[in-house]
């Protein structure tokens, strides 16, 4: 029989929220109970991805599984440093399931780098595509504790 496999990709991002004159996120109703939707999201998906129930036959949670080490993802350079300051705990759990993923995948981890301003790559000048590889990677290395010259 022919083995079968599936990429499973998740692509993470929020635009940022802050209103800048107050270099802070300000209530969004729409995002109620919650106060914006950095933090419904983060409840709802990233966390919720962070602690997955795997559930037995009689819908009783068997394992709790982090999502983030067995699947391929990305998460926007602005959404990864609101993530770093307002949920600590699913940042830090995401770091960590990149580490974890490296040696499930022989030395390739899960987590594949964005460009920082959202652009999608291919269809912008050379030029246009530099600056934000550079914005890019001076971010991963501050966020992945890695030196970058």
């Amino acid at each position: 029989m022919e083995t079968k496999y599936i990429c499973i990709h998740g692509h993470f991002y929020q635009p940022p929220r802050e209103n800048a004159w107050l270099e802070a996120v300000e209530v969004q109703d729409s995002a109620h109970p919650y106060h914006d939707w950095n933090r419904r999201i983060t409840v709802e998906c990233w966390s919720a991805n962070v602690y997955s129930r795997i559930l037995d036959d009689a819908g009783r949670i068997e394992k709790i599984v982090n999502n983030y080490e067995k699947i391929s993802f990305n998460f926007g350079p602005t959404l990864l440093a609101w993530m770093e300051i307002h949920a600590p705990d699913v940042y830090q759990a995401v770091l960590e399931a990149d580490k974890r993923s490296l040696a499930r995948y022989s030395g390739h981890g899960s987590a594949l780098a964005q460009a920082y301003n959202h652009m999608i790559m291919p269809l912008h000048w050379l030029q246009d595509e530099l600056a934000p590889w550079e914005t890019l990677f001076e971010t991963l290395c501050k966020q992945l504790n890695l030196q970058w010259s």
